[in-house]
């Protein structure tokens, strides 16, 4: 074989793969480019050292080959910076894709929990098909509170904590069949309105609200972002866009498994806000204060580091992942 004539051959397509290898950020075009040019560097390095054996030629090919496949392959990188940009960059910028379905979640289940409980005042037969007079009286004056306290508060905030993240977890795993998440939301905003009925029923509304408060407003927010998440995964199936229907839900799953990571943490923080702050002898203000910090905290991670993340181009798709300074970003 003539090598010099395999290398002016091919020396074009061995510069953009070298120029390919070089480039900060690749797109998904760019991405099958690199994959395709590698492959054919790499046959040509084969056929070199078939028919040559060890040339000048082929450690060049070799050198070559080995930057690109680090695009691929990377190096280790630290597990703390890892860990940071998890908390810093890819989860928010995940987050911030679903601000405005979990606002539509929350107003509409906000709505349909008002509605619920309108019912329940409005229509003496409703509060008579809930159960006895005493049996809800119960329920009102001591039941609602007892149910904070009545076990301790290390295995109720473990309790709750899995509960709220299985929610979240088949929110988003069953979010592709299109009924599920809306029958969650559905369901939870009956227990939601029906229990309030009764307690604005019996003149109890301030202890539902200041009970309910500060936990509740981290904990329904993630159970929002959570039904916003496998809303987005169903909306990927039904209208994939410029991608085919696979790529769709694969780049979508991967962007919203990193919400479903985040979320056991901030379910975690409101286990223990309601096993620990909420049954305590405190000033309401103290309670409710705190449960407004976490919540403030997890929307400062949603809209102001997502929307930084996500105008540096941030997905929050895991496969963007990848070692040093340089990532492929697929799709």
């Amino acid at each position: 074989m003539d090598l010099d004539a395999l290398a002016a051959a091919r020396a074009d397509d061995w510069q953009r793969l070298d120029a390919l290898t070089r480039q900060r950020r690749l797109d998904g075009r760019e991405t099958d480019e690199l994959i395709e040019r590698y492959q054919s560097a790499a046959s040509d390095l084969s056929t070199v050292k078939t028919t040559a054996g060890s040339t000048a030629l082929g450690e060049r090919l070799s050198i070559l080959l080995a930057r690109a496949r680090l695009r691929f392959t990377g190096v280790p990188e630290n597990p703390l910076r890892q860990f940071t940009r998890f908390w810093l960059v890819s989860l928010p910028a995940a987050l911030y894709r679903v601000r405005w379905i979990t606002l539509a979640v929350a107003v509409a289940t906000v709505v349909v929990a008002g509605l619920f409980a309108s019912w329940v005042l409005s229509d003496p037969r409703v509060i008579a098909n809930l159960g006895s007079e005493a049996e809800l009286r119960q329920l009102a004056d001591e039941g609602f509170v007892a149910y904070y306290s009545e076990h301790p508060a290390a295995s109720f905030a473990g309790s709750v904590w899995a509960n709220n993240a299985w929610i979240a977890a088949q929110c988003i795993a069953f979010g592709i069949v299109g009924v599920w998440v809306p029958w969650v939301l559905l369901q939870n905003a009956q227990n939601l309105g029906v229990t309030a009925g009764i307690m604005l029923h019996f003149d109890e509304a301030d202890t539902f609200f200041l009970y309910i408060a500060p936990h509740g407003l981290l904990e329904l927010t993630c159970v929002f972002v959570a039904a916003a998440a496998g809303l987005r995964i169903f909306w990927a199936w039904i209208a994939p866009g410029p991608r085919g229907r696979g790529a769709a839900l694969a780049a979508e799953a991967r962007a919203l498994f990193t919400i479903a990571i985040g979320l056991v943490f901030w379910l975690f923080v409101s286990g223990l806000i309601e096993g620990f702050v909420t049954p305590q002898p405190w000033p309401w203000a103290v309670k409710i204060g705190i449960g407004a910090l976490a919540l403030a905290a997890f929307l400062f991670t949603m809209l102001v580091l997502g929307r930084r993340a996500a105008q540096a181009g941030e997905t929050g798709d895991l496969a963007e992942f990848d070692s040093g300074e340089r990532r492929i970003v697929a799709g």
